[in-house]
């Protein structure tokens, strides 16, 4: 399952990407926000986004989309097993799910237009991770760090 949410200013982008991955047969579920709240907090929904992707998270992807995607990306990465990669253009998140192995997509709505998102969003979903070794031993010193 892919899930995306946003806050506030990720709401519009949020809206254009839903639209496009359904157009794509993807199957995704939306985590909010339902309607534009200027009060709205990043932490809210992207804790909400954490915790459906602990349901199986060699499966589940996310995506999370704020003003600069800092916020949300630092806020995911807080969490075990997430590898939350802020990206702005399509070889980016390539690169983050072939070295890296992200599993959720952070997206800068106030950076990116919407036809790089979306291409961003449609390249991170075809890529997957590598495998190649050295890119595993890296990830398991992430994965240990402070255990």
């Amino acid at each position: 399952m892919l899930y995306i949410t946003s806050d506030h200013r990720g709401f519009q982008l949020k809206s254009e990407i839903i639209k496009y991955l359904k157009e794509q047969g993807v199957e995704v579920q939306d985590l909010g926000p339902f309607g534009l709240d200027e009060s709205d907090d990043y932490p809210d929904y992207t804790i909400r986004l954490v915790e459906k992707l602990k349901g199986d998270i060699l499966v589940n992807k996310g995506i999370i989309i704020c003003k600069n995607g800092v916020g949300v990306s630092m806020l995911a990465n807080k969490f075990r097993d997430i590898r939350a990669a802020l990206s702005w253009n399509p070889d980016h998140a390539v690169s983050s799910r072939i070295d890296d192995n992200s599993n959720v997509l952070a997206l800068p709505s106030g950076f990116i237009d919407k036809t790089t998102a979306l291409e961003t969003v449609r390249s991170w979903l075809k890529e997957d991770f590598s495998g190649a070794e050295r890119h595993r031993k890296r990830l398991e010193i992430v994965n240990n760090f402070g255990q």
